[in-house]
């Protein structure tokens, strides 16, 4: 069987959370791919010509060979079935119940907590920009993850299911947009954001954003 041809479309800055959350997946599976951008600071993922525009005219799109889809956590799940254990990595835990907690998390991180992606957007994270103090949305919505993720890591472990999954890779980065930038974050949960960071596919992106502010 021939090996299937990917391709991972990102935006040109490597500043994306879905497009980190995708990439660390392929990583973490060993998959081969090729990495192109769009500039969508230009509007070029508005136009006819891109290959995304008929799909969902965002970032990230994954092809796998004739295959195209968009929306990071319907890749990441596809990723899985596709490349199944125990050929590849799991990138989802073990256990059913698990499967799905993991899954109501990643929902929950697109769908959430909007002050905070608002007022501490991902170029704190890979550009390095300071912002102003939250506002008391902000810090509502800061409050909120703290007390979600606090009870999801209640039982002291490392990571949310006690082995790896993406999930803690979204949790991380959501964490760190407080994190990196100098806001108040409970112990426990800096520690963890941290220790997920330094994951070498993580690394990996992180180092994608920053050659291409250098």
């Amino acid at each position: 069987m021939s090996k299937p041809v990917i391709t991972l479309w990102s935006d040109a800055n490597f500043f994306s959370p879905y497009v980190m959350s995708v990439y660390v997946a392929l990583q973490e599976k060993g998959l081969p791919f090729s990495l192109k951008t769009v500039d969508l600071n230009r509007g070029d993922h508005l136009k006819t010509d891109w290959k995304g525009f008929s799909v969902t005219r965002r970032v990230p799109l994954l092809e796998v060979d004739a295959f195209e889809l968009g929306e990071s956590s319907a890749i990441t799940e596809y990723l899985d079935e596709r490349f199944a254990p125990p050929q590849w990595e799991r990138l989802y835990p073990h256990s059913l119940e698990n499967r799905a907690l993991a899954r109501q998390i990643q929902a929950w991180l697109r769908s959430d907590l909007m002050p905070i992606r608002e007022e501490r957007s991902t170029d704190v994270i890979f550009g390095g920009a300071k912002k102003p103090a939250l506002s008391e949305a902000g810090r509502q919505s800061a409050e909120k993850l703290f007390s979600t993720a606090e009870k999801l890591l209640a039982h002291g472990k490392p990571n949310l299911f006690g082995e790896w999954c993406i999930a803690d890779a979204d949790l991380a980065l959501m964490l760190n947009r407080l994190v990196i930038h100098g806001d108040e974050v409970p112990e426990r949960l800096a520690d963890y954001a941290g220790f997920q960071w330094q994951r070498a596919s993580v690394q990996r992106y992180v180092a994608l954003s920053a050659k291409r502010a250098g």
